[in-house]
C-alpha cells in the first residue's frame, strides 16, 4: 500500500463544513490523519465531525470565523492543545461577489478581499509560527481558483484576490523553506459543489460542461486528492506550486477546434 506519510498527523481544516472542504476531512481520514474541522456553521462542523468518528476516525469540531484574526490565533491553539500538534493547515474557505467590475462597490471589493485572501493571511502567520516553534516542518495548503490565473468576467473581485491567495503562496514557500514547511495550492475549475449546484440551472451546468475539454465538472473528491497529495510526503520536494485542477479547461485555446 502506498504510504502518505499521514497517519496520525495533525491536520487544521478551515471550512470544512461542505463541499470541498468536507471532501478533504474525509480524505485525510480515510489516511489516518487526526483532524480539526473548523467551520463558520457550527452545526456543519459537528455533523462533520461526528460522522468521521463513527467511521473509526479521530476528528473533533470548532467554530470559528477566520475573517477574525483573533479566531484564527484561538482555532491554531485549540487545535494543537486537542490534537497534540499541528503538521497540515488547509484553507479550504472562498466566497465569490458578482458583478462587472465597473459596477462593483468598495463592500463588495473589500468582501472578497476578507473572505478569500486575508484569512489565507492570518492562517500562515497563526499556523506557520507554531509550525516554526514545534520544529518539525510541516504543510500548509490553499484551495485558489482557475480565477486567479486567468479573466474572472462578472467576478473580478474574486479573480484579484484568488491571483492573491498564488502570489503569497510563493512568498511563503521561499520564506518557510528553511523551517521545513512547503506551501502549495490547488485551482480548482468548475467544481459541483452544493454551492454550485444550487446556483447554476441543469441546463448552464451542461452548457459548462460542454466547454470543458474532459466533458464534466469535477467533483469535490477530485480536488481533496489533489489537496492530500500536496499535503502528503509525495509531495516532499513541491513547495511554492499552484496543482490546477479543472479537466483541461485552462488548456486549451478558446478558438481551437475540438474533435
Amino acid at each position: 500500500m502506498l504510504d502518505l506519510g499521514l497517519q496520525d498527523k495533525h491536520v487544521l481544516l478551515v471550512g470544512a463544513g461542505q463541499g470541498i472542504g468536507r471532501a478533504c476531512a474525509a480524505a485525510f481520514a480515510a489516511a489516518g490523519a487526526r483532524i480539526a474541522c473548523v467551520d463558520i456553521d457550527a452545526a456543519q462542523a459537528h455533523a462533520l465531525a461526528a460522522e468521521l468518528q463513527q467511521n473509526g476516525g479521530h476528528a473533533l469540531a470548532l467554530h470559528a470565523d477566520v475573517r477574525n484574526r483573533d479566531q484564527v490565533t484561538a482555532a491554531v491553539q485549540a487545535t494543537v492543545a486537542a490534537l497534540g500538534g499541528l503538521d497540515v493547515c488547509v484553507d479550504i474557505i472562498g466566497e465569490a461577489r458578482w458583478g462587472r467590475v465597473l459596477e462593483l462597490t468598495d463592500a463588495d471589493w473589500d468582501d472578497s478581499f476578507a473572505l478569500v485572501l486575508r484569512h489565507v493571511f492570518y492562517l500562515a502567520q497563526a499556523a506557520g509560527r507554531h509550525m516554526i516553534t514545534q520544529g518539525t516542518g510541516g504543510a500548509l495548503v490553499s484551495i485558489a481558483s482557475v480565477s486567479g490565473l486567468t479573466s474572472a468576467p462578472l467576478h473580478g473581485a474574486y479573480g484579484a484576490a484568488k491571483a492573491g491567495v498564488i502570489a503569497l503562496t510563493k512568498t511563503l514557500a521561499v520564506e518557510l523553506a528553511s523551517a521545513g514547511i512547503r506551501v502549495n495550492a490547488v485551482a480548482p475549475g468548475a467544481i459541483l459543489t452544493p454551492r454550485v449546484i444550487a446556483r447554476m440551472s441543469p441546463e448552464r451546468r451542461a452548457e459548462s460542461a460542454r466547454a470543458i475539454p474532459m466533458g464534466r465538472q469535477g467533483q469535490p473528491e477530485e480536488v481533496a486528492k489533489a489537496v492530500l497529495f500536496l499535503a502528503s510526503d509525495l509531495a516532499s520536494y513541491i513547495t511554492g506550486q499552484t496543482l490546477v485542477v479543472d479537466g483541461g479547461a485552462t488548456a486549451q485555446f478558446p478558438l481551437s477546434l475540438r474533435a
